[in-house]
């Protein structure tokens, strides 16, 4: 039986050869892709439903920006953009919905609401309580590598272990067993220059060390634009496609995406050549 992560509600969401497609869902008026794009749960609502209608199998609901110098929320705005969605998609599709925060208050009525998975872009550091909440929901955990500076000199594969680690030793504390935690090494500007996210992605396989399956976020970011030339992000889908399907190479379980139809394209491809590949009997 393949490695699955298991929800609140029982199910498994199985971790197999073929990464599973997580859409993005934003209700931010400055995400630095779509913000602004989902103006109201209503619209976003709706475009849940097309990215499940386009091949998602998860979908990641967020209501706070995390680009750089984007504005803080508190708490209770960011419940009022996404508990709405929350509600508004469960029950209309089988695709688990994931909360994307880094509040515990926030995780904790979000899982309520409906949502299965929590997305934390500071892995458990910023409030450690948020790894508390998942487990007593019997909730997945993805724990991302978060840095407040860039430093052009450091080692960050090691800096990516390091943080990743004692993000793994917070959730396990709280009582999250390891099969329930997914790691993220935070491809883009959360404390990384391009080239070190370049690292990254080709390194991928060295966070297997870890022991926890891996999510990777490469869509539309803007190490995507630097090598293509594309200042407008939602151009560099070509480039996320192809950065993505590298990283299902180094093992990553879950791909973390704006565009779905595309990417589900490129890998129904993708795996029927691996398989054509394989020794035959």
């Amino acid at each position: 039986m393949p490695p699955a992560l298991t929800l609140p509600d029982g199910r498994r969401l199985a971790l197999d050869a073929t990464p599973l497609l997580m859409g993005i869902v934003n209700i931010t008026p400055d995400s630095f892709s779509d913000g602004g794009k989902l103006r109201d749960a209503a619209g976003a609502i709706a475009h849940g439903l097309r990215l499940v209608d386009d091949g998602a199998e998860i979908i990641d609901v967020g209501g706070e920006s995390t680009r750089p110098g984007h504005g803080a929320v508190d708490a209770v705005t960011e419940l009022g953009r996404v508990l709405p969605v929350i509600e508004g998609l469960r029950g209309r599709i089988d695709a688990p919905l994931s909360i994307d925060t880094w509040k515990s208050e926030v995780a904790e009525a979000a899982l309520n609401a409906g949502a299965s998975i929590v997305n934390d872009v500071w892995g458990a550091q910023r409030d450690p309580a948020i790894a508390g909440v998942a487990a007593r929901h019997g909730a997945p955990i993805i724990l991302m590598h978060n840095r407040e500076t860039i430093d052009p000199a450091l080692d960050i594969l090691s800096d990516v272990m390091c943080f990743l680690e004692r993000s793994i030793a917070i959730a396990l504390a709280a009582g999250l067993p390891r099969e329930q935690i997914v790691v993220d090494p935070g491809i883009g500007l959360f404390g990384k220059t391009p080239e070190q996210s370049l690292l990254l992605i080709r390194e991928l396989a060295k966070l297997k060390e870890l022991g926890c399956p891996i999510l990777l976020g490469a869509s539309r970011k803007s190490v995507i634009g630097v090598i293509t030339g594309q200042s407008v992000p939602a151009e560099r889908v070509a480039g996320s496609v192809a950065a993505h399907l590298y990283g299902a190479t180094q093992g990553a379980n879950i791909i973390r995406v704006h565009d779905v139809a595309e990417h589900a394209q490129a890998f129904k491809v993708w795996a029927a050549i691996s398989q054509s590949l394989e020794p035959r009997p």
